[in-house]
């Protein structure tokens, strides 16, 4: 090895070393391009639980938002998702913590979360109020009435957490109401990114030891 390429090499591996993961997203199906695939829907009611809309359909429930027409999730995240053509619609009028989760296996490291939202304008009219809670790996990034967050246009929730313990944690996204009509709420853009691990990975640990073998040989020359 020379001299050039152990300036280059170990550099790399003590960056590589410090864990930097690829950005994939951790949670499945994370853009409801596939259903409620990959989710676990509990405490649903008798009707109108929760439904995977399509953008731009005004059509009636469950294809779209009772004939209003959703616009396409069009605010900039950090989600690796491309965009899709589905959200997940909370719409239920008389929802006793009606709950979409999903188990995330994540390991010890640094992970960015979010999701964004959107109020319906139909049912943002509605004289009965919602309670919604986004919350991520122990982290409420959302927990707000309907009724207080802004209508007709998408928002974005995200934020940062760090892993201690490799186990499976929880996303889950809560709708509550008791009345009817109430107010809805749209979903979109789930994502998990672990955007530093503080395990390197054993092909990391490879290319570290490579390096610093190098120097040492490279030394015991030199002298």
């Amino acid at each position: 090895m020379t001299l050039k390429t152990l300036a280059l090499a170990l550099p790399l591996a003590l960056a590589l070393a410090g864990g930097h993961a690829e950005a994939g997203n951790l949670v499945l199906n994370g853009s409801f391009e596939n259903g409620l695939n990959g989710w676990t829907l509990t405490n649903a009611p008798g009707s109108y639980s929760v439904a995977t809309i399509l953008y731009g359909a005004a059509q009636p429930y469950p294809m779209g938002a009772f004939n209003e027409a959703v616009p396409t999730h069009n605010v900039p995240t950090s989600s690796p998702d491309a965009p899709g053509q589905r959200a997940a619609y909370f719409v239920s009028d008389f929802s006793n913590n009606e709950t979409l989760s999903q188990l995330v296996y994540m390991t010890p490291g640094v992970y960015q979360i979010g999701f964004s939202t959107y109020a319906p304008r139909n049912g943002y009219a509605n004289a009965g109020d919602a309670a919604f809670v986004g919350r991520i790996a122990g982290v409420d990034l959302a927990s707000y009435n309907v009724s207080s967050g802004p209508v007709g246009t998408w928002q974005t929730f995200a934020g940062t957490t760090t892993i201690t313990s490799a186990d499976f944690y929880n996303l889950s996204f809560s709708f509550q109401t008791n009345r009817f009509p109430s107010k809805d709420i749209v979903i979109d853009e789930v994502y998990v990114i672990e955007t530093q691990s503080s395990v390197p990975e054993p092909t990391t640990l490879a290319l570290l030891g490579s390096a610093l073998v190098g120097a040492g040989v490279l030394r015991r020359r030199r002298r």
